[in-house]
């Protein structure tokens, strides 16, 4: 039986309000608990109310004039070949903020995201969270003595960070959302809600937001049971179709892919890591586009991967790690590397623009906008060009992202 949640007015984006509806059809509370999410040490380090970003400069809403200098920064201004009736949104790949209780940012995560707030900035800002936040460790799934088995976690205090930084909505879809079992789990949900965020991820839970005028579903896959699985193409079709019928746009977010610095390159075929079958990537994001997705962001592999045009819908295979704050996450090679994807769409779907602004996470796991050296961008085009070819996306020197002509 299907249960509607009333909708919910919450503050967005310049304090407009945002209409947000949660369509639920099974229980949270009852999910069964997926994946032993297991992660080998090259990408784990262990080896061993929606509110302006604090400290940013005062907010514009479209189509008002700011002529101080911050206007011109290219991480605030909107991609130009943007119309004015598209809305923008925004993804990065995997957060972790850190690990309780010894594995915590410094002063407690204060400005853990400073450097990116700026660059988040958009429409909708969404991130794919890969931890609990809960204070309740009853029932982690690492048992004693347990190898290559990582449970993370951080205090529900946490989701005022994400708020503060600009997020909007989060994806639970992933391999730790239930590091602490199901009670964990509603913890998170509760958190994020009680700092004014939205969620998606849960088994066939659609998420829709008014943006601006027009309604736009998100929804989460993973490869495990408590998720939407992405190995179920049937369901993926039939889930994101629903979806489309009570939106304008569907984005699609997927924890999807093997894992691991070797793992940059997508191929045809299912990936498998410790056993699980962690989806066929391009099978996956092309049924969903099939169906009605009009982007499809991926994270999961932790490291970044190619861009691809199809049917006109752009697909990020993955945009790597963004935050591993207490040194949870392997900074090794290119597994520091992520970015901050940015995608205008038109009310029907058009691709209106979109730019990669490419990040790195600091000795400490904290997010840093790459401003410098953008070997994130650089990164991105060398995969997309040499996975994808004549359906490869087009990166611009400044970032800019459009389809091959």
């Amino acid at each position: 039986m299907r249960s509607h949640q009333a909708p919910r007015r919450r503050n967005g984006l310049f304090g407009r309000p945002i209409l947000t509806i949660t369509i639920v059809l099974a229980a949270v509370a009852g999910m069964a608990i997926g994946g032993v999410a297991l992660a080998n040490r090259d990408n784990v380090a262990n080896a061993p109310q929606w509110r302006q970003p604090s400290g940013s400069a005062a907010a514009v809403a479209p189509g008002d004039v700011e002529t101080t200098a911050e206007a011109t920064d290219a991480d605030t201004k909107s991609d130009t070949t943007a119309s004015s009736s598209a809305i923008t949104m925004s993804a990065t790949g995997d957060i972790i903020m850190g690990s309780a209780p010894s594995k915590l940012p410094a002063q407690d995560g204060a400005g853990f995201f400073d450097s990116v707030t700026k660059g988040l900035q958009s429409d909708l800002v969404m991130g794919n969270l890969e931890q609990p936040l809960t204070t309740d460790t009853g029932s982690s799934k690492c048992g004693a003595g347990s190898d290559n088995c990582y449970a993370f976690r951080a205090p529900p205090s946490y989701a005022e960070h994400l708020a503060d930084a600009g997020y909007q909505l989060l994806n639970t879809a992933n391999n730790h959302s239930s590091d602490f079992g199901s009670a964990g789990y509603r913890n998170t949900v509760q958190a994020l809600e009680d700092a004014g965020l939205q969620h998606t991820g849960a088994r066939d839970e659609i998420t829709v937001a008014d943006i601006n005028g027009l309604k736009v579903a998100v929804l989460g896959f993973s490869p495990y049971s408590s998720a939407n699985n992405l190995n179920d193409l049937d369901a993926a079709r039939k889930i994101v179709s629903r979806a489309a019928d009570r939106a304008d746009l569907v984005v699609v977010q997927v924890h999807m892919g093997a894992e691991g610095a070797d793992k940059s390159h997508v191929k045809p075929g299912s990936e498998i890591f410790f056993g699980e079958n962690r989806g066929d990537p391009i099978a996956f994001a092309h049924a969903v586009v099939d169906a009605g997705a009009d982007v499809v962001i991926g994270h999961g592999p932790h490291v970044l991967r190619g861009m691809q045009f199809y049917k006109g819908k752009l697909i990020a295979y993955s945009l790597g790690n963004f935050a591993g704050g207490g040194r949870t996450l392997s900074r090794s090679g290119v597994l520091k590397y992520g970015g901050i994807l940015h995608v205008s769409l038109t009310a029907d779907g058009s691709w209106a623009g979109g730019k990669f602004l490419s990040t790195f996470m600091d000795s400490s796991g904290k997010p840093i906008r790459d401003k410098e050296n953008e070997r994130g961008r650089k990164l991105v085009a060398e995969l997309s060009a040499d996975d994808f070819g004549d359906t490869a996306a087009k990166i611009g020197d400044d970032g800019s992202l459009s389809p091959p002509a």
